[in-house]
């Protein structure tokens, strides 16, 4: 796939050699630091040293002096506590985090995930029975809760007291409950509302401490859960997130709990290797299939052992799951590119609405992912459960799916999510109308533009300026995610040395230069097309991200080309 290539333009071009001087970097990184909106000396270091002490006051965050103080209270009288999650990533890390902190404390928690199929996603009839049952006098929610009005009626009714920590999208009403923790609600006045579901709780435990006089050290151990619920739930890796995501690498990458540990030793990942990467492809896929198929207990389990006996058996049971979740995956990715090949005209199509009353609701948000990378349209995918129709939407830049789906809420019963993906529930028979609704509304939204990819270009750079030093400086920019994504840079007339190849499933590897730059090994995944193009001799711009090869000790510079202009 080509991509339109738009370059990055810092708010003033002054800050670049300011901060250059300043802080003594080559003019190129300090270009790379004001595109990131960085000006200071001290704006720089906050940037490049996140530091533990720079994390907001949770008390800054609206009714979270009302719910430390209440879990403070539970912990303090011994009260049984359920900890009411998600079933994905961000939800069972949050839900780990809170119950283990609990039962730190001596507290009869339990935890309540409810199936996906099931029950669907949030706070439920069910789950409240559940709580009911145990005798439960308190439900904590995380990454679920805020639009749990009925819900939270029901529990106050059987006199059981709800704390809500979430991050989603908050509607014109907000549930009745002790406190209703959530950084995007619109009183709340926190500095920062691109928490993670699991960083909400978080700053809860962090307040629950505060109130119990302790030292908030005791939190610091749960930060490897949260760095793995920022980067698998895609929120902003910038301000507080960027404080949590570094202190919790560290603290995956020194000695991570055991379900984590058992979990990279059966895939092979060495816990020095963990990066936002790592996590995204590697970690965070195996943990969500539990989810994805349906019950996501099995990855609490793994995440509270206490064992490694215990974790390991979790870690082979997921990976498991996993293989599963990855044959339905491609099954169902088959069976949406034939229905589009056979039932659409990409020429007059702005939203792709597939359904399938046979497809696995686990995968089928994974693949809309995918068709949206593939054809650069919002992508909803639909199947059939107990007779309605549920399914899960992504979409592209400039167009929110949130809230182009809440125009159609006429016809659903049931929706939730952000500007990138959603979930929804409606009638088939509305199932017409809703595939019209929506791609006049992306119609009328995006212009032609919107559908041509764009490729986000960072700067231009000569391959002589590519050394090991300007490497270190470049590493220093990690974590890596969202708002601040790897550096993608171009380069222009560059040649081939020696004859590029197609190798393994169709990715193109060669070995370029520029007039008097060293020679860099290149790695182009799935651009077997570009091959008769630099095999022609003629010089070509690449764009690309820099990377380190570690192999036997030697440690060496690699490209990974992101697109080819010949």
């Amino acid at each position: 796939m080509s991509f339109r290539w738009v370059y990055a333009q810092p708010e003033q071009e002054e800050y670049i050699s300011k901060l250059g001087e300043t802080l003594g970097i080559p003019a190129k990184i300090a270009r790379l630091l004001a595109i990131r909106g960085i000006k200071t000396y001290d704006d720089a270091e906050y940037f490049f040293r996140p530091k533990i002490e720079n994390l907001h006051d949770p008390f800054l965050m609206r009714d979270m002096d009302k719910g430390a103080e209440r879990l403070a209270l539970a912990i303090r009288k011994s009260e049984k506590v359920l900890v009411y999650g998600d079933y994905d990533v961000d939800g069972t890390t949050a839900t780990s985090c809170v119950y283990t902190f609990l039962k730190e404390f001596g507290v009869d928690a339990d935890y309540y995930i409810p199936h996906r199929f099931k029950e669907g996603y949030g706070i439920n009839p069910d789950g409240i029975k559940y709580a009911e049952d145990i005798n439960a006098t308190l439900i904590v929610s995380v990454d679920c809760g805020i639009t749990a009005i009925k819900e939270a009626k029901v529990a106050k009714e059987k006199g059981i007291d709800l704390i809500v920590c979430d991050h989603h999208t908050v509607g014109d009403e907000i549930p009745d409950a002790v406190a209703v923790l959530d950084p995007k609600r619109l009183d709340c006045n926190y500095p920062f509302d691109g928490l993670s579901g699991a960083g909400v709780g978080f700053k809860l435990i962090q307040g629950t401490i505060e109130k119990l006089g302790l030292p908030q050290t005791i939190s610091y151990k749960f930060l490897d859960l949260v760095a793995i619920s920022i980067a698998s739930d895609i929120v902003p890796i910038i301000d507080e997130n960027r404080v949590l995501m570094k202190a919790g690498l560290q603290m995956i990458q020194r000695s991570p709990r055991v379900g984590i540990k058992a979990l990279l030793e059966l895939i092979k990942v060495s816990k020095e290797d963990v990066n936002t990467s790592k996590i995204v492809f590697s970690i965070g896929p195996r943990i969500n299939a539990a989810g994805r198929m349906g019950d996501a207990s099995t990855a609490v389990k793994l995440m509270i052992s206490e064992t490694l006996g215990e974790a390991k058996s979790h870690a082979y049971e997921l990976e498991s799951i996993n293989m599963k979740r990855r044959d339905t995956d491609s099954k169902t990715m088959k069976e949406a590119m034939e229905q589009i090949e056979k039932d659409f005209d990409m020429d007059e199509t702005s939203t792709i609405v597939l359904y399938s009353e046979d497809w696995h609701l686990g995968v089928i948000g994974i693949v809309a992912s995918r068709l949206v990378d593939l054809y650069h349209r919002p992508a909803i995918m639909l199947s059939n459960v107990d007779g309605k129709i549920k399914g899960s939407a992504r979409s592209i830049k400039g167009f929110n799916i949130y809230d182009a789906i809440k125009k159609c809420g006429d016809l659903l019963e049931q929706f939730g999510g952000h500007e990138f993906a959603a979930g929804l529930t409606l009638e088939e028979d509305k199932l017409s109308e809703f595939r019209r609704r929506m791609n006049d509304l992306a119609y009328t939204d995006l212009s032609e533009n919107s559908f041509e990819p764009e490729l986000n270009i960072d700067a231009k750079l000569d391959l002589g300026e590519v050394d090991m030093k300007f490497w270190k400086l470049l590493s220093q920019f990690e974590p890596f995610g969202p708002a601040n994504l790897r550096p993608i840079f171009v380069s222009e007339e560059v040649k081939v040395v020696g004859v590029p190849t197609i190798v393994g499933n169709g990715h193109l590897k060669m070995r370029v230069k520029q007039e008097g730059s060293g020679i860099f090994d290149t790695i182009g995944f799935n651009m077997h097309d570009y091959l008769p193009g630099v095999r022609g001799g003629d010089p070509f711009k690449i764009a690309y991200v820099l990377e380190e090869n570690n192999w036997n000790g030697r440690r060496t510079l690699q490209l990974r080309l992101k697109d080819i202009q010949i």
